[in-house]
């Protein structure tokens, strides 16, 4: 495991403490009010998973900058990465030039694919670019220009992408009209059916619904581009499909010409136990959007596509910064290290994780569902577990508790908690926080 300054959280001061209180005044003075802050967190360094504010307090961090730390914060192997070529080339822009680490992660992440075809890459800068790379392909490669999406997706926030995303209202108020031609389906959501069904008995009638009713009522499949499909929902609440959904999409697809688009920018690169989440599933996506996770906090955005797919001509989309050698590096040594062992550990420790997690429904009542893959956790918060009453604000008082027992945690969807700590924690760190956890709920809902 890579180097921590501790293992477990010490506080030391109030919280915030004097200088984090500083900085804080300051941030809102200068910076823009449109971040969100569960908590008054002014982080100064990181090791491991261990995250120390600028008053010296030392968190665990089962957060992982929203699942991007995949290999811990400043993993020594990842630092040499970055120091080495940071010294000889920060950037020439692959746009225009060529630098060996395009074609060398692109062949790592190819040999990664575990359908063993040919595979192309392209580079940007951030999820969202992921996301907005694949629109722009599955339109110029099919000749359609409408998408279906679904309901509690989060796919970014620029204009393309956003036009994707159903998460919350205000991720999208004021800034419409948004791209045109994307139609929202029902997500399988088997703890919150949204056709109020039974999982066992509803024929996947959420993904039935795609042919059932939009094709008859609102957009022609011959004009659908693609579907876009988080293979495990992240901001909608961490929801896992049952193992029937995605095939059926599938299946969809194929009958209507429709490309496939697997948004794994918050769940792929080790996160859920597999070093891509579709892999759970009998599911075989023809573009990959894949961020977050796949250089250990440098800003990396990967469109992947089968190589008959990426087809579009030189000067159709380009990225100045898109590809960064500095952040290849560091994408290149992350991805080592998640196939040689991070992965793994997150399988092992994430259901070591859930067991104990689960194991707190007989102790709090408040916990309605504990679901997830690997170390890719939510655990929803409700007023009653018969009626599944949402909890949202109970929610956010036990996601402060945590932060002030030294433990930080962020919610997903409106009243899930997310658990996505960097790849290389422990059953020792993940026992520490279930029992934090278990302390917090108990604080404030008794």
């Amino acid at each position: 495991m890579a180097p921590q300054i501790d293992k477990l959280p010490k506080i030391i001061t109030e919280l915030p403490g004097p200088k984090a209180r500083e900085v804080i005044k300051s941030d809102s003075r200068y910076v823009s009010p449109s971040y969100t802050r569960s908590y008054p967190l002014v982080a100064a360094s990181g090791r491991g998973a261990i995250v120390e504010d600028v008053d010296g307090n030392h968190f665990l961090d089962f957060n992982a900058g929203i699942a991007v730390c995949s290999t811990g914060h400043c993993h020594p192997d990842v630092v040499r990465a970055i120091q080495k070529q940071a010294e000889s080339l920060i950037h020439m822009s692959g746009t225009d030039f060529y630098y060996r680490h395009m074609p060398e992660l692109a062949q790592k992440l190819e040999a990664l694919m575990p359908d063993g075809k040919a595979w192309r890459c392209f580079f940007g800068n951030s999820g969202t670019e992921a996301i907005e790379a694949a629109m722009k392909l599955a339109r110029y490669h099919t000749g359609r220009y409408q998408f279906i999406a679904f309901q509690y997706a989060f796919h970014g926030r620029t204009m393309g992408s956003l036009s994707l995303t159903s998460s919350k209202p205000v991720q999208r108020k004021g800034f419409g009209p948004l791209v045109p031609g994307v139609t929202h389906a029902h997500y399988a959501n088997c703890y919150r059916c949204p056709l109020n069904l039974s999982y066992g008995s509803c024929g996947v009638a959420c993904a039935s619904y795609i042919e059932d009713t939009l094709f008859k009522t609102t957009v022609q499949p011959d004009e659908v581009a693609a579907i876009i499909v988080e293979s495990v929902q992240g901001e909608g609440g961490y929801i896992v499909p049952p193992p029937e959904f995605l095939p059926a999409l599938e299946k969809i697809a194929r009958k209507h010409g429709i490309l496939l688009i697997a948004d794994e920018v918050q769940c792929g690169m080790g996160r859920t136990g597999k070093m891509f989440a579709f892999e759970h599933f009998d599911f075989h996506p023809d573009i990959i959007a894949i961020a977050k996770g796949v250089a250990s906090g440098m800003p990396l955005g990967v469109t992947m596509a089968r190589s008959e797919i990426m087809d579009w001509q030189p000067g159709a989309h380009a990225s100045t910064f898109g590809g960064n050698p500095v952040c290849l590096a560091a994408a290149i040594e992350t991805v080592r290290l998640l196939d040689e062992k991070y992965v793994a550990n997150s399988a092992k420790v994430g259901e070591f994780m859930k067991a104990g997690l689960r194991r707190l429904m007989d102790r709090h009542p408040v916990i309605g569902d504990v679901r997830g893959l690997g170390l890719m956790l939510g655990v929803e918060i409700v007023k009653d577990r018969t009626t599944k009453e949402r909890a949202t604000e109970m929610r956010d008082a036990i996601i402060n508790e945590c932060f002030r027992r030294g433990v930080l945690v962020l919610g997903a969807g409106p009243s899930t908690i997310r658990i996505s700590p960097p790849l290389i924690v422990d059953e020792e760190q993940a026992q520490f926080a279930v029992d934090t956890f278990s302390a917090a709920i108990s604080a404030v809902a008794g």
